[in-house]
């Protein structure tokens, strides 16, 4: 099929549901007619992904329905398997040929902060067997200390005190990236109240021959020699792009060397006018949820200012080294640029108490008593 309007109104085809999609596919339902794809069933409030593994009560609320998101647009659960300009070619078959095309497709990565089943059940019913496992180990391995693997440190001691776990990296501190020392340090201080070991600076032989998140007998030997050994293990690292139906098309050579989408301060694609990309596939910023939001905001408003002809054209504006690190409900810290050094306190009202599950739900029109 081809893609038509029967409203008058331009269209736009936005691929992907995570952060930055539904933030754009919901700011332009009221001006377009908005076509919403991605192959799962509903969105996934991965910010919230690892405390489902300490607070399995909360797995329900995290999957949010994509058919509540647009008023006027529709939701269609499809692959792209091949865009070529701005046209669109669907694993069903399909073809979608919209006036806009918005690319944010995202990335995949280590299960629990990401999970890659496509049916709501079969990822609810993971997350709730993951916390399982957990709950039956005593010691636990977390290869990774970026932000997602100081994160789960401290989601997994606040909750359960007497378990014994160890992080590792290959760098010889923790949080790589253009984050300042004093985060570094203050983070490493509440791991150390915690009980969390780092092992920093540390290289290990192989990976553990178990699968992540799945108890078993873990015993890992560092390049030096020293055994490590864990009930379970968790990887929290390695950053995989969705972009492959770009292979073979108009738009296989925007992506950089390391295989990001080059967009330009608008947010369009490296000689496209109307081809839009967004969130941790372009190269605008850091992979994170907050510059997927922020980038939404551009790309929505550039749109907007397309079709109706108002409003000056938006351009965006690097997050630099802003970021949050919970350590549990009320632990953790984070660098809010003028703000300095985040204490505990700020950190737990800004992300770590609710994990911000009710202003994503928000979004959805979904209360926090119809979240299921």
């Amino acid at each position: 099929m081809t893609e038509t309007t029967s409203t008058g109104r331009p269209s736009v085809v936005v691929l992907g549901g995570g952060y930055g999609g539904v933030s754009v596919a919901k700011t332009l339902d009221d001006v377009a007619d908005v076509t919403l794809v991605d192959p799962t069933e509903g969105f996934v409030h991965n910010v919230a992904a690892l405390r489902t593994l300490v607070q399995p009560d909360l797995v329900d609320r995290i999957y949010l329905p994509y058919d509540r998101l647009l008023v006027h647009g529709r939701f269609v659960r499809d692959r792209a398997v091949r865009v070529d300009g701005r046209r669109v070619e669907l694993e069903s078959g399909g073809v979608l040929e919209p006036d806009y095309l918005v690319l944010a497709t995202g990335s995949s990565y280590p299960f629990p902060a990401k999970n890659d089943e496509p049916g709501l059940d079969a990822a609810k019913a993971r997350h709730r067997a993951a916390h399982e496992e957990l709950a039956r180990a005593g010691r636990v391995l977390i290869v990774g200390a970026g932000p997602a693997g100081l994160e789960l440190a401290g989601e997994i001691k606040a909750f359960a005190p007497d378990k014994h776990v160890v992080v590792t990296d290959v760098a010889d501190d923790v949080l790589a990236g253009p984050f300042v020392q004093e985060l570094r340090d203050e983070l490493r201080r509440q791991l150390a109240e915690l009980g969390v070991e780092l092992r920093l600076g540390v290289k290990l032989r192989e990976l553990p021959g178990a699968p992540p998140a799945t108890r078993g007998a873990i015993r890992v030997t560092t390049t030096e020699g020293d055994e490590i050994a864990a009930d379970i293990w968790y990887r929290t690292f390695g950053v995989e792009l969705h972009t492959e139906y770009l292979d073979g098309g108009s738009l296989a050579g925007v992506r950089d060397e390391r295989g990001y989408v080059r967009v330009d301060p608008r947010m369009r694609v490296e000689g496209e006018t109307r081809v839009f990309a967004l969130g941790d596939i372009a190269n605008a910023d850091r992979d994170v949820a907050a510059a997927a939001g922020r980038q939404a905001e551009v790309v929505a408003g550039n749109i907007r200012a397309l079709i109706t002809g108002e409003g000056e054209p938006l351009e965006y504006a690097r997050l630099g080294p802003l970021i949050a690190v919970p350590l549990g409900p009320e632990g953790g810290s984070g660098f809010f640029g003028d703000g300095g050094i985040a204490t505990p306190e700020m950190v737990a009202e800004l992300k770590g108490r609710d994990m911000m599950v009710d202003r994503q739900a928000a979004l959805f029109d979904v209360s926090p008593d119809e979240a299921q």
